[in-house]
């Protein structure tokens, strides 16, 4: 690794023409969020790397010169900057460019340069997605909310199992709460500790053995089968906790219902509603004493509250009549008919303006949403919140979204899914009010902007008051550094990076890491990759315990046949050349076992 950092550095020193005869290497072009922790990344696992990018001299740039990684300034529609990257010997290109479109353009252009290169590219979009699928294969293509979003999902909607299939094995991790102080062995017997998430540490304990000691109320995510699973009987609560979700919008829908009306009756119509019960029954009162029928006796309660709804519609069946009573009576039916269709008339326009107003308020986003209850408040709507909308509602969850841009091109998307849509500042308290924050069961906050977010965040957190330890609020930060420090002097729990997320599959997919899932242990990300064992690599011959104490080998797949697995390794197991061993734990332990593996194999 030091060896690569040298030889990189004092290449990057020399004129970008110096990486034209590099081989092996991977090319990035673009230098944004996500292209940076890429960059990071693969530096970090001995990859040489050369990084193509519009902008001259950007603070991006300026890091990754600081790592001695050359950055190449290109224009949008030259070939010749990536000959001046080394295209012609690298062995992998990443394309992570600011939109799209971008990266379908550049994804043509090294097709037609280099076409037996492989190529990975970040797309939104779903139809350029598939036009790129064309160009690189299925697996060439990377979704960030894809990955991202069921991670905040599973935490909106309380979910704490994530089941995975490895060959023929159905395994799963689940989150549970430890019920009394004891050892991990002797709770949950030969399950497989992969964290233990406490409120004593800022940082969760990263693979624990199983005689770590937990205490009441420590989260502890484990993992194992299926059926080690149900006969633990965590599986069964995992299920009946969604099942009993899966109720809910049917429940929420009656209650928003009911909401909804009492909302819209402004006070106009209010006052139109009460002055028209208030004539009914002085009607019916007056003609039950006032008002003799053929033989002389009174009305009934019934026929006199049916001969007033007649009169005030004037609908007149004939079955009544004032014409054969008294002329005070007579008189009496006259203000009847003129004050009850005078009320009727004013009661329908303002109930019909009412009516028309609020959905010209729910189109353009600037109604209050009345009646939610348990429901998910979801900040910014870009490709990562609308994958989190989507997943919500799959999962049987109601969501409220707030966006402040009445141009953003989801709003009809979110309209399509009949989803409530307030158009505002999430920083203000109005805007929160109208959502119903103080009943809502989680907050997501998914602008693409740190410092919005951030402002975002702590509104919520004032706003929620002695709510904010209950309520999970998942804000999405670049900055990891920024975002520890967040957790520790405001109290958030769930400061998560898209790019910590989807960097690790990038590098992954071109240095011969396969990561099948990502999770959440505490603020801890966690990966669940496959990795083969190659001849005479790093990890040939390598014993489980010699792996280090931080990762877990989940399962190894004995000659690459993921249908006959060894489970659970045992601690002197050792590794065999086309062996895939399936590991478990934060990336920068994984990277540290593929910069082995790499090392190894070069060596």
């Amino acid at each position: 690794m030091a060896d690569t950092a040298d030889r990189q550095s004092a290449r990057a020193e020399a004129e970008p023409e110096g990486c034209r005869s590099w081989t092996g290497h991977v090319v990035v072009c673009g230098l944004g969020d996500l292209g940076l922790r890429t960059v990071e990344q693969l530096h970090n696992a001995g990859a040489q790397v050369a990084v193509l990018d519009e902008r001259r001299d950007g603070r991006f740039s300026r890091i990754v010169r600081g790592w001695g990684i050359p950055v190449i300034v290109r224009d949008a529609h030259l070939a010749e900057p990536f000959f001046e990257a080394g295209i012609e010997g690298a062995a992998a290109v990443i394309c992570v460019e600011s939109s799209d479109l971008r990266t379908l353009e550049t994804v043509l252009l090294v097709r037609e340069l280099r076409p037996d290169v492989r190529v990975v590219a970040h797309i939104d979009n779903a139809a350029v997605a598939n036009a790129v699928e064309e160009v690189t294969g299925a697996d060439g293509v990377l979704d960030v909310p894809s990955l991202f979003a069921p991670s905040v999902v599973e935490v909106c909607l309380g979910r704490r199992l994530h089941e995975i299939r490895i060959g023929s094995t159905q395994f799963a991790t689940v989150e549970v709460v430890a019920p009394h102080e004891a050892t991990l062995r002797e709770l949950y017997g030969s399950l497989v500790p992969l964290g233990v998430a406490t409120d004593r540490e800022q940082e969760p304990i990263v693979c624990p053995g199983r005689d770590e000691r937990v205490e009441a109320g420590d989260r502890v995510t484990l993992l194992g089968t299926l059926e080690a699973l149900v006969e633990a009987g965590l599986r069964t609560r995992g299920a009946v906790g969604s099942e009993r979700r899966a109720r809910g919008p049917r429940v929420g829908a009656l209650r928003r219902l009911a909401a909804n009306i009492s909302h819209s009756t402004d006070r106009p119509l209010r006052i139109a509603l009460w002055l028209g019960l208030w004539l009914v029954v002085l009607s019916t009162i007056v003609l039950h004493f006032g008002y003799r029928n053929a033989g002389g006796g009174q009305l009934g309660i019934l026929n006199s509250v049916y001969f007033t709804v007649e009169t005030i519609a004037t609908v007149g069946f004939g079955d009544f009549s004032f014409s054969h009573q008294s002329e005070l009576m007579e008189l009496f039916g006259i203000v009847l008919i003129i004050l009850g269709t005078t009320l009727v008339t004013a009661t329908f326009a303002l109930l019909t303006n009412a009516l028309v107003s609020r959905r010209i308020e729910r189109s353009l986003g600037h109604a209050q949403i009345p009646g939610m209850a348990g429901h998910v408040v979801v900040v910014g709507l870009g490709s990562v919140g609308m994958g989190v909308i989507e997943g919500v509602l799959g999962g049987g969850g109601e969501v409220v979204v707030v966006e402040r841009a009445d141009s953003n091109r989801y709003l009809n998307q979110v309209r399509q899914h009949g989803v409530p849509l307030v158009i505002g500042d999430a920083t203000l308290g109005q805007t929160l009010s109208s959502v119903n924050l103080s009943r809502a069961a989680a907050v997501a906050i998914m602008t693409s902007d740190d410092m919005a977010n951030i402002e975002v965040g702590l509104a919520v957190r004032d706003r929620l008051g002695e709510r904010w330890v209950d309520v999970p609020v998942v804000l999405r930060v670049f900055d990891r550094e920024l975002g520890g420090r967040l957790e520790q002097s405001f109290g958030f729990r769930h400061v998560w990076s898209t790019s910590a997320i989807s960097a690790p599959w990038l590098v992954g997919a071109v240095l011969g890491m396969d990561v099948l899932f990502s999770f959440y242990v505490g603020n801890q990300p966690f990966l669940l990759a496959r990795m083969q064992v190659g001849a005479g690599g790093g990890l040939e011959g390598l014993a489980m315990n010699e792996l280090g104490a931080r990762m877990r080998v989940i399962a190894i797949g004995r000659g690459g046949n993921g249908d006959d697995l060894e489970y659970p390794p045992r601690r002197d197991t050792r590794l065999l050349a086309g062996d895939d061993a399936y590991l478990a734990g934060p990336y920068d332990e994984l990277q540290r076992v593929l910069r082995r593996e790499r090392e190894g194999a070069s060596g």
